[in-house]
């Protein structure tokens, strides 16, 4: 950038970059990596566990798609 020109002047064609939005900090990934975890942990430990791993991936997957949908109605 040139000295005589200035930070806040812009270039023929360009346009002010809009704001990134930032999604709001959630928990669902890593409950839903944690469900995996249990699934994968309940083939050599016991059928019980895997249910529970399934219960919980199917909570976390409706609870992280609620979120996406909440996302997009703000926007």
């Amino acid at each position: 950038m040139s000295s005589d020109m200035n930070a806040n002047e812009l270039k023929s064609g360009w346009h002010e970059a809009k704001p990134a939005r930032i999604p709001r900090p959630t928990y669902w990934p890593a409950t839903m990596a944690f469900a995996i975890t249990l699934q994968f942990w309940s083939l050599i430990t016991s059928s019980i566990i895997g249910g529970i791993g399934t219960a919980l991936f199917i909570v976390s997957l409706v609870g992280w798609i609620n979120e996406i949908r909440h996302e997009r109605r703000e926007a």
